[in-house]
């Protein structure tokens, strides 16, 4: 670990209380050469949260403000809303770096204007800003939206003094767009992998009795779909893929947690067809591991705007071996064929439907140990420890900053 004389204050902006970032936001608190600052834009209300596609409103049951400084910036947009480039304009945060009260900012993607409002802030007050993205180039975009982007893109990502990917294909993003390699370094995407994969452990004796909670015959196969029943998710194609593996004689059965608009539609096509499909609703996050012990393994049949999946992070931390479609973020990092997983080309139901088929249930569980094995670098503390390095080595050469902070490498 890099160390310094005196304490390193740090400003992570991002738009709302998110239950993925929280457990991170707390481990850097935790180190004593930081003074971190969370400045979010917004408190997204239960139905607020609810309209992004969860089909109800709720509220997390897992704690997003505890244990790390934190403040919510005003926000003056005309309607405030996580879900609209303009629903979070926040200028404070201009006021706030421009009186030098940090010595880097980091700033959650670029799809809000606050986060404009930050990074030109930054260059203007010449204070380091690194952009942590999770954005890739397989994500689909009409040519009239590429073409509006590539001139701003590739102005303003060269300028940044860091580009913090999630993984590979965010990576090859920020290259497309002219990052230099030097100034790029991987703070991978993780969940709050030490209550997840204990939560899992200690449901492992219960599984049968959660199989039966869910109506799920002792000697099927259970494949699971956790997550919205939105478009970008392609629910329905999860629902034809079971029926159709049952059709060619499969001892398949879907579970489905997770609520939204398609999901009438699922259950229309799952009774007409004969898809046996048992619909679970919305499980919060407290809830949700109860699924993934139920189950077999999981499948994300998501498009190009899926641009990670962290659902498979938590289902492999759950000891499942995960199925996604080649559009899905995180299938080059997370899945080795045949061994954590599998890939099938999106919307490719027979394709999908013989991998349901294929693999049998001692299978999956072997690839499962193997998930589970992949997935410890994908933790808590390699994200927190990768976000320091990358903030150390940006400051690095900073002859202001060494001069008051007195930089050392850590021997």
């Amino acid at each position: 670990m890099p160390r310094f004389n005196s304490q390193l204050r740090v400003a992570i902006l991002t738009t709302h209380p998110i239950q993925y970032y929280s457990p991170v936001f707390r481990k850097l608190a935790e180190y004593d050469g930081w003074r971190l600052d969370v400045l979010y834009c917004r408190q997204a209300n239960a139905e607020e949260q609810g309209a992004a596609g969860f089909g109800r409103a709720f509220e997390w049951d897992v704690p997003l403000l505890d244990g790390y400084d934190h403040r919510f910036l005003r926000n003056v947009a005309a309607k405030p809303s996580i879900a609209t480039p303009t629903g979070l304009d926040t200028p404070e945060v201009a006021s706030l770096i421009a009186e030098k009260r940090f010595d880097a900012v980091v700033v959650h993607g670029w799809h809000y204007k606050s986060a404009w409002q930050a990074i030109r802030a930054c260059w203007k007050a010449r204070v380091p800003v690194l952009v942590r993205s999770d954005s890739h180039l397989k994500t689909p975009r009409s040519p009239l939206k590429r073409a509006a982007k590539w001139p701003l893109y590739k102005w303003s990502i060269p300028r940044l003094d860091a580009c913090l990917p999630v993984g590979r294909w965010s990576r090859d993003y920020f290259l497309h767009y002219g990052a230099d390699p030097a100034r790029i370094f991987v703070v991978p995407h993780c969940v709050d992998s030490s209550r997840i994969s204990g939560q899992a452990r200690d449901l492992m004796p219960r599984r049968e009795e959660l199989r039966r909670k869910w109506q799920l015959a002792p000697g099927d196969t259970v494949w699971l779909f956790a997550g919205k029943f939105t478009e970008k998710k392609r629910p329905l194609d999860f629902v034809e893929a079971i029926g159709r593996a049952r059709q060619l004689g499969s001892s398949v059965i879907g579970l489905m947690a997770g609520d939204g608009p398609l999901r009438t539609q699922c259950e229309a096509y799952a009774a007409t067809h004969g898809a046996p499909i048992t619909f679970a609703g919305f499980l919060n996050q407290t809830e949700i591991v109860q699924a993934y012990v139920a189950a077999d393994a999981l499948v994300l049949p998501s498009d190009g705007g899926e641009t990670w999946g962290l659902v498979v992070n938590e289902a492999m931390l759950s000891a499942l071996p995960c199925i996604v479609s080649d559009r899905v973020g995180c299938g080059p990092d997370l899945i080795e064929e045949g061994r954590t997983g599998d890939v099938f080309p999106l919307g490719g139901i027979e394709a999908l439907a013989g991998i349901l088929q294929r693999y049998a249930r001692p299978t999956l569980s072997s690839m499962g140990a193997r998930a589970f094995e992949k997935i410890q670098n994908y933790s808590v503390e390699s994200a927190a420890d990768s976000l320091i390095e990358a903030v150390a080595h940006t400051l690095r050469s900073s002859v202001e900053f060494a001069s008051i902070h007195g930089y050392q490498q850590a021997i």
